[in-house]
């Protein structure tokens, strides 16, 4: 992985959601690069895995 890049979008969301990674998926740590908020009030959040 080369970098990760969330759109965090303020809303409350229920149960049903898709996983973002699967149960047996190694942890990495990672590592925040950035993060701008948008006029919208999305997030744009950008991470690496850290060294």
């Amino acid at each position: 992985m080369k970098e990760l890049v969330l759109l965090i979008h303020p809303v409350v969301a229920g149960e049903g959601r898709k996983k973002l990674f699967a149960d047996d998926a190694a942890l990495k740590k990672l590592e925040l690069v950035s993060a701008r908020p948008t006029s919208s009030g999305v997030i744009i959040a950008t991470y690496r895995p850290e060294r």
